[in-house]
């Protein structure tokens, strides 16, 4: 195993050895599924107590990097990442991010069309039949019409990430994982009063048949469609409650 054991300052220890462990795994110095040594190991190497290691490793499974398994082969080992959990943390940021206002909508909205243009023509030229049914059963999903709001917008989710697993890119579908889960329902919840959705339909229906085609141009250019019809219903969405807004703070000014 390939850990350093250089001198620590003895403030906060627990973190320090976590951070020195973690780096060890994250430049593969420490392997996915390799034993870490005991703990009493670990603290006779870094000369600390027993508790401190107890608590650095703690911190380690708290961020899914190493797990414990109990019998007679058993001891803490490294855990190889899991994509969809790594991808939630990041949509947990970019959901908090949004929520304080740090990006604009038309910041997300100019993320969605650059970043699921590329997925459109890489699923063009990757997708599978696979993908092309999931697809399809969104799109027949979202045309039911008893279909709440809620089962539509999650429809819709569910559509942007077929089309991202059909790229078969497995950095893409990372990064793509927060802004769909985070950017498509924020968007939605903006404009689903005022959205029609046989539009959003159509435009699925157009992105499906041109990935089916495998014309990655094509795609690109419906998906663009799509997003910019959006935009635009997004634009008179906001417009109007910025309308309503200041016509309730002029009332508010008059009544006092």
């Amino acid at each position: 195993m390939a850990l350093e054991y250089e001198e620590i300052v003895r403030s906060g220890l627990p973190r320090q050895v976590a951070d020195l462990i973690r780096t060890a795994i994250l430049e593969g110095r420490l392997k996915v599924d390799e034993r870490l040594p005991t703990e009493e190991e670990l603290a006779q190497r870094f000369g600390i107590s027993r508790p401190t290691v107890r608590e650095a490793l703690k911190v380690l499974a708290a961020q899914n990097l190493i797990r414990a398994r109990r019998g007679p082969t058993g001891g803490t080992f490294v855990c190889r990442p899991d994509p969809e959990q790594i991808g939630r943390t990041l949509t947990d940021a970019a959901t908090l991010l949004i929520g304080v206002g740090t990006f604009s909508v038309d910041e997300i909205v100019s993320a969605r069309l650059e970043t699921e243009s590329v997925c459109c023509r890489l699923a063009a030229e990757y997708r599978r039949d696979e993908d092309l049914e999931q697809l399809a059963a969104e799109i027949a999903r979202q045309r039911d019409q008893s279909l709440s709001d809620e089962e539509f917008c999650a429809s819709d989710v569910r559509f942007h990430r077929a089309l991202a697993t059909a790229t078969r890119n497995g950095p893409l579908c990372l990064m793509m994982y927060a802004v769909i889960e985070s950017f498509v329902p924020v968007t939605n919840l903006l404009i689903y009063a005022d959205h029609e959705r046989r539009l959003t339909v159509d435009g699925h229906a157009h992105v499906l048949d041109a990935v089916s085609a495998r014309d990655g141009d094509r795609a690109a250019k419906a998906m663009r469609e799509h997003l910019n019809g959006m935009h635009a219903i997004l634009d008179r969405a906001l417009a109007r409650r910025a309308s309503r807004n200041a016509a309730a703070a002029s009332s508010e000014g008059n009544n006092k």
